[in-house]
Formats: structure tokens, C-alpha cells, sequence
């Protein structure tokens, strides 16, 4: 059996403007930080075989803390990064409707085939994250890796493994530096831990992408 740890990226600048990532990045915040390192104290006796991250900043960094603790080296992977949102890429989510009504009315629908302009369509985002993390098991296979990641990379993850649809309604949340487990063996995923913050220990964690937004829920 293989077990990957799947961690979203500690809190960021843009996440506390409630504005969308993607393939765009804004800094760690100093609360970021904070969670960062704690998470990596959580694992400085575990064994992990190896530690990936996302290539944007904000989960480089998280990892890099993590990195310090284990001396593991980060392996960064662009297929990795959150979904590619194109044009809404650096919007504030209360304002989408009014500044791309057409866009916005395309991708409230949840069209998994919708591409954004300049952007991802669901589906592909999707495939994309899943092969991603096939091949990282597949190369690890039977050991533990550790993969500092995004919201949109952990949910299509959570679907694939519950053979949920894409397009289908979120109604869990995926918290700054969340630690979920998944094992694969014999071409099958399990979920065993989602959303464990047990580090923080009732510390604040901030976004969970989905409770001050009343339209679609926009991973970052």
C-alpha cells in the first residue's frame, strides 16, 4: 500500500482578500507562516519517503518549512498548481458577477467542460491533478509521501476517491495547511483522514473556501 499526505498550503495575502489565486500567487501571510511551521514540527519524527509541492509560491513555501524540519528536498511539480481560473485570476470573489456577467453566469452553472477564458474547464483540471498524483504513487510505490498542494488539487482528489463527479457540489471544506491522507493499492484509492488540523490545536486557520461566498465555490 501507498499513502500520500495531502496538505493545502498555509493562509495567504490574497486569501484573507478573498480573492482568486490560480496559477497567479500572493504571499504567505505571517498567520501562514505560523501554520507552516507547526505543521512541520507534526511531522519532524514521522517517516516520509519524499516531499513534492505545487510550484506556485505559496505552496513552495509551505513545504519549504516542512523541508527544514525532515532535510527532504522539495520536489516541485507544476502539474500540481490550483485549477488555471484565466480571466477571474486575481478578482475579488464578491465582485464577479458585476465584472464578467457572462463568465460568471457560464461557470455558476458547473459545467465540467466550460473552459474560462485563458483558462481551465473543470474536467481538465481535474484529469490533470489526478494523473499527477497516479504517477507520484505509482513511483513511491509502497511508501509515504507528503504533497504540499491546493484546495482544487485535495477536492479532485476526494471526488476521484469517492467516485464523485467533477461538477458535483462541494459540502465539506479544505482549510490552510488541512493534512488529508489518502492509500492507493491495486488501482484503488481509500480516503482515511480529511481535513485533520489537529496541529493548530484550536489555532485560527482561516479560508475554507466556501463560507463567504454565495455563488459557485472558486478553489485557490
Amino acid at each position: 500500500m501507498t499513502q500520500i499526505i495531502l496538505i493545502r498550503h498555509g493562509e495567504t495575502l490574497w486569501n484573507t482578500q478573498g480573492r482568486i489565486q490560480g496559477h497567479l500567487d500572493s504571499p504567505l501571510t505571517q498567520m501562514g507562516f505560523t501554520q507552516a511551521r507547526i505543521l512541520a514540527e507534526r511531522f519532524k519524527s514521522e517517516e516520509i519517503a519524499a516531499l513534492y509541492s505545487s510550484d506556485l509560491g505559496r505552496a513552495y513555501d509551505t513545504a519549504r518549512c516542512i523541508s527544514e524540519i525532515k532535510g527532504l528536498p522539495v520536489l516541485s511539480q507544476p502539474c500540481l498548481r490550483e485549477r488555471n481560473f484565466g480571466i477571474l485570476q486575481g478578482v475579488q470573489k464578491k465582485t464577479l458577477e458585476s465584472q464578467f456577467p457572462e463568465t460568471f453566469r457560464y461557470y455558476q452553472s458547473h459545467d465540467p467542460d466550460y473552459v474560462i477564458p485563458d483558462g481551465e474547464s473543470l474536467k481538465q483540471f481535474s484529469q490533470r491533478c489526478v494523473e499527477c498524483i497516479e504517477k507520484l504513487v505509482q513511483e513511491y510505490a509502497g511508501k509515504r509521501i507528503l504533497v504540499v498542494a491546493h484546495s482544487g488539487v485535495l477536492v479532485s482528489l476526494f471526488k476521484h476517491t469517492l467516485a464523485l463527479p467533477v461538477e458535483a457540489p462541494r459540502s465539506f471544506v479544505s482549510s490552510n495547511t488541512s493534512v488529508n491522507v489518502f492509500s492507493y493499492q491495486n488501482g484503488k484509492w481509500m480516503l482515511e483522514v480529511w481535513g485533520d488540523l489537529s496541529h493548530l490545536h484550536g489555532g485560527k486557520s482561516l479560508d475554507d473556501d466556501s463560507s463567504d461566498y454565495t455563488g459557485p465555490v472558486v478553489y485557490q
